[in-house]
């Protein structure tokens, strides 16, 4: 697989995770600070289990990491995978307004 493909797919996966209202709901929790599950899990009128699963998913593409802490699972956003979403947006925006550029300057 090309250093490309690999940037996509890493994209397609955050890009995936974000898709959900309550992943980005938590993700906005831990942005600035590491929270354990429970105190996560706290915020949504949902089963703990539905919060691991929504953890599990934005772990598995990149964008939080999980610290053990004896029994705890703490919770932080990853700086860096946030820059990476940021790019692949800005890319997507770019070949929107490139895309439109074009159809304006046909119909001229």
């Amino acid at each position: 697989m090309t250093a490309a493909l690999a940037r996509d797919d890493e994209a397609d996966r955050m890009l995936r995770a974000l898709s959900e209202q309550r992943r980005r709901s938590i993700l906005r929790l831990v942005r600035e600070r590491e929270l354990p599950a429970g105190r996560i899990a706290e915020e949504f009128d949902v089963t703990r289990s539905a919060v691991s699963q929504h953890l599990a998913v934005l772990k598995e593409a990149g964008l939080v990491t999980e610290r053990r802490d004896g029994t705890r699972r703490l919770y932080r956003a990853r700086p860096e995978a946030m820059v990476r979403v940021q790019a692949a947006l800005d890319a997507i925006w770019s070949d929107a307004l490139d895309r439109g550029r074009a159809l304006v300057e046909a119909e001229r």
